[in-house]
């Protein structure tokens, strides 16, 4: 299992946001296996895409293309088992491919939901300060069931999703190696790597993710 992440940070008890701008992906399969793909084209590791995956049986995993993104990822949400593998991921016609390891994902992209076109009209940096979230994150668990906007990590750091684009996922071919993993399915049972789950139809999301690093005081 990697470390948890232990880079840089700023004098004593201060603070330092991490900023990790992109795409987040949700989809559940026929088989039971849900997948969550992390998109990012600005963040403190550069540009990379690292995959969550439940199983059916609940057991929770990280596919991750570099150590230092494993061992960050890792200190954050919560899995049972850390890879560090391959991660490709690029356009295709209608959609989206990602390749992790042995997993091989073609994500079909539809149009934006009637929320996500609202969304669109929230600035970003608006979306992603903290009353902000505070503000919305309660009409986001009931409009989308398993979102969050505002939580804590599990090693208790505060993290801030701002979403600012949601589009439908309307299909999915995905393959673990030999075995395929079905159509397309909700995310459900939700997820369980942090705070939030993805919702539970299946979405893209455009996202701007901000986590809160705390350091304690040690003279």
């Amino acid at each position: 299992m990697p470390r948890a992440y232990s880079g840089p940070m700023p004098g004593p008890r201060s603070t330092h946001d991490l900023r990790f701008v992109g795409r987040i992906a949700g989809a559940g399969t026929a088989s039971g296996t849900r997948v969550v793909v992390g998109m990012w084209r600005r963040s403190p590791f550069g540009t990379f895409a690292d995959v969550m995956v439940e199983r059916p049986d609940g057991h929770r995993m990280l596919l991750a293309p570099r150590r230092e993104v494993a061992a960050f990822v890792s200190s954050v949400y919560d899995f049972a088992h850390v890879e560090t593998v391959p991660v490709a991921w690029g356009r295709i016609d209608g959609g989206l491919r990602v390749r992790a390891g042995d997993l091989d994902l073609r994500i079909r992209v539809g149009g934006l939901t009637p929320l996500g076109r609202a969304l669109r009209a929230v600035p970003a940096p608006l979306a992603t300060r903290a009353g902000w979230a505070h503000l919305v994150d309660p009409a986001a668990r009931i409009l989308v069931p398993g979102a969050r906007t505002i939580g804590r990590t599990r090693n208790g750091w505060r993290e801030i999703y701002g979403v600012t684009a949601i589009r439908r996922i309307a299909g999915v071919e995905a393959r673990w190696g030999s075995d395929d993993l079905g159509p397309l399915a909700p995310l459900d049972p939700p997820v369980r790597f942090g705070f939030a789950s993805s919702p539970a139809s299946p979405s893209l999301m455009d996202v701007t993710s901000v986590i809160r690093v705390e350091q304690e005081d040690r003279d």
